[in-house]
């Protein structure tokens, strides 16, 4: 006889299946049928759990989002310099999403979805790694360190290109860069970058 579940295990059963088929169609390419034939429930036992797949879809959101990079032992181990710290931030958010492809699907489906929760989930995954690079910048700037550039817009500049990336090797698999590990397309992408803001000698 099966283990008859907890209403908390029931309720992460549901979310663990809704985040896999939203992150595979997104918000409007689910429904609740589909969601309660996977997990093997009624429509009525999810609502038990979720009053409508809107907050079901809020529950996800959440979810991805408790899964934050911490940049702490990145910034202290290499504060030596905005290009190695740059290095290992880069490598510990690009090493979560490689290991969980889809929270970048996800985010992709939540930009087009355009609700409160969707922005704010956007804003969690990237808000302090382009803060970082953008508060950076501006000092660096100050010091006279690098030439005059734009922070804001070169942090997102640096945004973009990482997120490309992680389309390439997570979402697209495109088929030129399929030999070149993320590991060494990653390095490429920041010798590059860190060329554009040319550092002053």
């Amino acid at each position: 006889m099966a283990k008859r579940l907890s209403a908390e295990e029931r309720r992460a059963s549901i979310i663990k299946v809704a985040k896999r088929l939203f992150a595979q169609a997104g918000f409007h390419g689910v429904s609740i049928d589909e969601i309660v034939k996977e997990v093997g429930v009624s429509p009525a036992i999810l609502y038990r759990h979720f009053e409508s797949k809107d907050e079901l879809y809020e529950a996800v959101l959440h979810e991805f989002s408790a899964t934050r990079e911490s940049y702490v032992e990145a910034v202290v181990a290499n504060d030596i310099g905005f290009e190695q710290v740059l290095r290992s931030m880069t490598t510990v958010f690009v090493s979560s999403i490689m290991s969980h492809p889809d929270m970048l699907k996800m985010e992709m489906h939540s930009q087009l979805e355009g609700s409160e929760a969707s922005q704010e989930f956007f804003l969690n995954r990237w808000k302090s790694f382009t803060d970082y690079i953008e508060f950076n910048l501006a000092e660096l700037q100050a010091q006279k360190k690098i030439h005059p550039i734009n922070a804001k817009a070169t942090a997102l500049i640096y945004q973009g290109i990482i997120r490309e990336v992680l389309l390439q090797k997570c979402v697209q698999q495109a088929d030129r860069f399929q030999e070149m590990p993320v590991a060494i397309l990653v390095d490429e992408v920041i010798s590059l970058f860190m060329k554009i803001i040319e550092p002053r000698k």
